[in-house]
């Protein structure tokens, strides 16, 4: 099947999935504590007879079980040499199932097989050590494999992880050109564990090339109106929805999912009235769920796709939205080499404090997208760009514009950047513009079309507009957008060209107004080599900003250019922005003792909760102390030598850790309580933490009696791989000075409990994921009463609840890491 038969098919009618694989397989026989693969091939009547239940309940594809059959997951059980047997097997399973379908029922209809891919479980650069592309060659192995048998289209799902997401789509569109769906899991919260919001999951993910995007997993389809609302407002691709048959119970030892066919039908009914086009099932769902979602929706024609075309860039969280109608923008500029010496001797040297200083400033005083540019000699240009993307995301929370003219380095900070970025620019080179449209088009970029050509500038206004249009029209039939360009003004020196202003201003009315394109300028330009250049600039800005100006690349510390733009943006009618300048304006006249007169555009960013926000209660030592700062913002880079400074300073190894290194860890935990951070923040701060303690810890005196803080046993239960939420909570506890034995993933009752025994536990921390695993949190509770232990148990995990708790009589519960320290702190007073 090819993209075009795929999205045809899609037109024609609701196309109905499948449901649980792995809920369903336990129920017929499989153990909880075996590699899956291993135990369907060994077993293969098993997952054919399901899947044929699946047809005959009206399902038109079936997902082949290559769910966790990569590299990294097979390895766990020791399997990874077998990887091209277990998935060349399991798909020929699929095929197996879908022949025996047809000889029962006699049935020609099409039947489609996907591959089905997921999450490694492990964490990527710069979480973790495994690089992006080593996890896209991961994918890419795995693939090879299946491709060798007959598969239709490929199946990316319950993906919690926005960048894991694009190494999968990358490795799916370079090897084969088959259809490709890519679906992630939501939280309560409405956002993934990773923090990516279904609005930037959309946006990234269609603009790179998916064919359909997804919600599967976690809740019950009552709970997946408002994600599918909001994927919808965005989606030129249609939407696939599978969710669980409602959230899990245990009752009397049995993993339950509460939802009945009827239930879930009802449910799945509404979903496709509100736009979804593929339904099926996740956990828990049975032939009998499929059979009844399929007489619901038999007769209902999926809606039309018909989401709302936007410019837009993104990080892996954040969407910034390009309006030509909206607030004028600025691209902060200066993170560039270009006559800082200070920077490019940092750069040289390898240090990224001064980068991520400006990227920091830049977000503060109102830039929405920072401009990357590290072009000198001296350096590798694409090791230090890569770095330096790195750090800047890793410091703000903004879009970034690639500003390089090396192909090479532009493709490789694109092809790594966990979002949807800016090309800064693309001219008509000949040798150069086709092959930067379609690194654009390859991983969802924008760009800026500049219109320069091999001779030089254009000669006038009219050369100019054949320049855009030849970009334009070409970038327009290699299927990008005209949402996915902005065009630049191409501001020259009123030095050189009194005409200057106008021509640019001309070219800005042009674009908004006959192309419907939006604009950018480089606003120091058009001051070069004159004195006093700032008036220049701000009067040239506030023109711009009334002949339909989008953006400028542009330094925000200046006030009077930052504070023109504001008053311009309320000139011009433009929405909000009344609002914003009476506010702003109140702030700088009423400035408070802590505040200095930074400017409108300053106070904007503030408020708008730019960069990384800290507690406004924290005292301002705190604030100021770059030990505090580098575990808030997760930068371990230089914190031995921070330590180091702050001792030489006289403070003691104590001092350090309880008035810097733990206020710090918990306001990075309150922020991910206030959902400011998210997961890949809270590990850089513990990991910066984790590295602090460790360097201190030789150091600290021991307590003259011998005594710790405490000793705590953690392990995921046995049957139960999944170890992320555990190892955070593992270094949490050794961060706040706990002595924590991790005996890591399905660990057995007896061993948690033996262990338990020879160390003198006081608390036993227990972690599952799957409700078929949580089971056996009660056995090690169970048990501990048995062998009357003193330890408290305390439990978590994706599946456990307070009230399951209670039932089984663990001694707490925390949902996440910072709960978790503050229950052991509980319990051990």
């Amino acid at each position: 099947m090819n993209r075009n038969e795929f999205l045809a098919f899609l037109q024609s009618k609701t196309v109905i999935m499948d449901g649980a694989t792995g809920s369903n397989l336990q129920k017929r026989g499989m153990p909880s504590r075996v590699c899956p693969e291993q135990w369907i091939l060994e077993n293969p009547s098993a997952i054919i007879e399901l899947q044929r239940e699946f047809l005959e309940a009206g399902s038109d594809i079936l997902l082949a079980p290559t769910f966790t059959s990569n590299r990294i997951k097979l390895a766990e059980y020791g399997l990874d040499n077998k990887i091209a047997e277990i998935n060349q097997g399991l798909v020929e399973l699929s095929e197996q199932a879908v022949q025996s379908y047809r000889e029962k029922t006699g049935d020609r209809r099409e039947i489609y097989i996907a591959a089905d891919l997921t999450m490694t479980g492990e964490q990527v650069f710069p979480l973790g050590a495994l690089t992006f592309d080593e996890l896209v060659d991961i994918y890419k192995e795995q693939l090879s494999y299946i491709l060798t048998r007959k598969i239709d289209l490929i199946v990316i799902e319950t993906m919690m992880s926005l960048q894991e997401c694009r190494a999968a789509l990358l490795a799916v569109k370079e090897t084969c050109d088959l259809p490709v769906i890519v679906s992630l899991t939501f939280e309560e919260n409405g956002r993934t564990l990773y923090g990516t919001d279904p609005k930037t999951a959309v946006l990234v993910l269609q603009s790179m090339g998916a064919d359909a995007i997804g919600i599967n997993c976690s809740t019950g389809p009552d709970k997946m109106h408002g994600i599918l609302s909001e994927m919808k407002t965005y989606a030129h691709i249609p939407i696939m929805v599978k969710p669980n048959a409602g959230i899990p119970e245990l009752i009397d030892n049995q993993t339950v999912f509460p939802m009945d066919p009827k239930e879930f039908s009802l449910e799945m009914e509404r979903l496709v009235e509100e736009g979804a086009n593929l339904i099926g099932g996740c956990c828990g769902t049975t032939p009998n769920h499929i059979k009844a979602m399929v007489e619901r929706v038999k007769d209902k024609k999926p809606e039309a796709i018909c989401g709302k075309r936007i410019g837009a860039l993104t990080t892996e969280r954040q969407t910034v939205e390009i309006n030509l109608e909206g607030h004028f923008m600025v691209v902060g500029e200066r993170i560039n080499p270009t006559g800082k010496k200070a920077l490019q001797a940092e750069l040289r040297a390898g240090d990224l404090t001064l980068v991520s200083q400006m990227a920091e400033e830049q977000v503060a005083l109102g830039a929405e997208i920072l401009d990357i540019n590290v072009g000198m000699n001296g350096i590798d240009e694409k090791e230090t760009m890569l770095e330096a993307m790195y750090e800047v995301l890793q410091h703000t929370e903004v879009p970034l514009a690639i500003d390089t003219s090396n192909i090479e380095v532009m493709e490789a900070a694109l092809r790594q950047y966990p979002g949807r970025a800016l090309i800064n620019s693309i001219s008509l080179k000949k040798e150069e513009y086709k092959v930067l449209i379609s690194l654009a088009k390859k991983y969802g970029a924008m760009f800026i079309l500049l219109p320069l050509s091999d001779k030089g500038l254009p000669k006038d206004i009219e050369e100019k507009k054949q320049i855009i249009h030849t970009i334009l029209d070409t970038a327009l039939d290699m299927g990008l957008k005209k949402e996915d360009i902005i065009i630049d003004g191409l501001v020259n020196t009123l030095g050189a060209n009194p005409n200057a202003a106008l021509d640019a201003l001309e070219t800005i009315r042009y674009c908004k107004e006959e192309l419907g394109i939006a604009t950018i300028v480089g606003l120091s330009n058009i001051s070069f080599g004159l004195p006093e250049r700032q008036y220049i600039n701000s009067t040239f800005l506030a023109f711009a900003i009334a002949a339909g100006l989008t953006m400028a690349i542009a330094n925000p510390s200046q006030d009077l250019l930052m504070n023109t733009a504001i008053a311009a943006d309320l000139v011009c009618g433009r929405e909000g922005a009344a609002d914003r300048y009476i506010k702003l304006i109140r702030k700088i006249s009423n400035p408070s003792p802590t505040e200095s007169k930074e400017g409108i555009a300053s106070q904007e960013g503030k408020n708008s909760g730019a960069g990384k926000p800290t507690d406004s209660n924290l005292s301002p030592k705190l604030k100021g102390n770059a030990i505090f700062e580098a575990v808030l913002k997760g930068n371990k880079k230089n914190i031995v030598d921070l330590l180091d400074k702050e001792l030489e300073l006289g403070n003691t190894p104590e001092g350090i850790l309880d008035q810097l290194l733990i206020p710090a860890i918990t306001e990075v935990g309150n922020l991910y309580d206030c959902q400011i951070y998210f997961l890949p923040q809270l590990i850089a701060g513990a990991e910066v933490m984790k590295v602090a303690v460790e360097y201190l810890e030789p150091k600290l005196t021991k307590a003259e009696n011998g005594v710790t803080k405490g000793t705590i046993i953690i392990a995921t239960v046995a049957g139960d791989i999944h170890d992320i939420g555990k190892n955070l909570v593992s270094l949490m506890l050794k961060n706040y000075g706990y002595r924590v034995i991790d005996l890591g993933k399905d660990v057995p009752s007896e061993v948690i409990i033996q262990r338990a025994q020879k160390e003198d536990a006081d608390i036993i921390a227990l972690s599952a994921l799957m409700t078929t695993t949580m089971v056996e949190m009660e056995q090690v509770v169970r048990m501990a009463k048995e062998q009357e232990l003193r330890a408290k148990i305390i439990i978590g995990g994706a599946a456990v609840t307070e009230s399951y708790c209670s039932e089984i009589g663990a001694d707490g519960y925390s949902e996440d890491a910072q709960s978790a320290v503050k229950l052991v702190e509980k319990i051990l007073e």
